[in-house]
């Protein structure tokens, strides 16, 4: 098994990344000292796929798992949905030793978080990632939260799981789309904080796309080992965790002002990736070159590069002065300088945003 550690002091935790563990995820859970009842948050989908598997490997172990399944999509990572699952958590009454185990993607893992965060004042939970957005990106470095009609995961808390186990597996059965907008946060790493490991992904695009275990395991695996290093010297998002935002300031405007179903999340990020390289190369701050590479790789991949024509570009702009990264409503942007380094731009004016857009 790969294993990654997030260096938290006492709530450090494994990110463990293998093929074929999902059934081992009861006998891992042993050692917590857990009690007995817990729950399994899933959605229909992923859990007609994968729940037999890790509820009976619960079982075995000697857990009581009670199953709560919320519909698919990330218009459904609402309050609304968090009290529904509060309802069955009181109903079966789990305990302040309980344990929630987030079995799906990226919006099962954020709701479930959220939920452990603030269910009798916050227990624990696990994470256990099926699509590889949530296994790069959201099961690692402890946000949580829900969506409101304004604003994308503006509702939420900072609450660290106790594991993240990652069954390389399950991508087998994810739908290309979803696996294609997985791949906008892999992308992202690399432009970050990795030069090198975008190369990787430039030269390997065949074996990345037919689902190379090799290549799969080693990109899973350096996409959390940035995002870990990242989290731990900023798990608060105070400075250094604002360069895991690139792509997400525009991203999550789109998201937004298209009621969170015309593009998946990595889908708007890509969006947002290119746009927001757009807008540094309109400051001076990267070179063209360094855009179009940023441009390609996108392409490449099979991704959205740009707007569609009707989108609501004034309605974009709102979005993102109510965006949490936004202070007193000034824009602030992480911008790549190269590939491979990125910082934080404190004032953009919203003509240099039109103008890119």
């Amino acid at each position: 098994m790969e294993k990654v550690k997030v260096e938290l002091g006492q709530r450090s935790y494994d990110i463990v990344i293998e093929s074929g563990i999902l059934d081992g995820i009861g006998e891992a859970l042993k050692g917590f000292k857990f009690s007995p009842n817990i729950a399994v948050i899933s959605n229909p989908t992923v859990y007609e796929l994968y729940g037999e598997k890790v509820t009976d490997s619960l079982k075995a172990s000697g857990f009581n798992p009670i199953v709560v399944t919320i519909p698919d999509g990330e218009e459904y990572k609402s309050l609304l949905w968090v009290e529904y699952i509060y309802g069955e958590l009181l109903k079966h009454r789990l305990d302040r030793k309980s344990v929630i185990v987030a079995l799906g993607g990226g919006v099962i893992g954020d709701i479930a978080g959220f939920a452990a965060s603030t269910y009798m004042r916050g227990i624990a939970f696990v994470q256990v990632p099926t699509t590889l957005l949530a296994q790069v990106d959201s099961s690692v470095g402890g946000k949580t939260g829900v969506n409101h009609a304004l604003g994308k995961n503006m509702i939420g808390t900072f609450w660290q799981p106790s594991l993240v186990w990652i069954d390389v597996d399950t991508l087998k059965t994810l739908p290309r789309k979803e696996f294609l907008a997985g791949l906008s946060e892999v992308i992202k790493y690399g432009v970050i904080w990795d030069e090198e490991f975008f190369s990787f992904l430039e030269k390997n695009k065949q074996e990345i796309l037919n689902l190379n275990k090799e290549a799969l395991t080693h990109i899973i695996r350096r996409s959390c080992e940035i995002k870990a290093e990242v989290v731990s010297k900023d798990e608060r998002e105070a400075g250094l965790r604002s360069i895991l935002n690139y792509g997400h300031t525009i991203g999550h405007a789109v998201e937004t002002v298209t009621g969170y179903t015309d593009y998946l999340h990595g889908e708007a990020v890509a969006i947002g990736m290119h746009l927001e390289a757009k807008l540094s190369e309109a400051l001076g701050i990267m070179d063209e070159a360094q855009v179009l590479r940023i441009k390609a790789i996108i392409e490449d991949y099979g991704l959205p590069y740009a707007l569609p024509a009707d989108i609501d570009k004034d309605g974009m702009l709102r979005a993102m002065e109510l965006d949490k990264k936004a202070l007193a409503g000034t824009l602030r942007f992480t911008l790549p300088e190269k590939i491979g380094s990125v910082r934080l731009h404190q004032t953009v004016d919203k003509e240099s945003v039109k103008k890119i857009a």
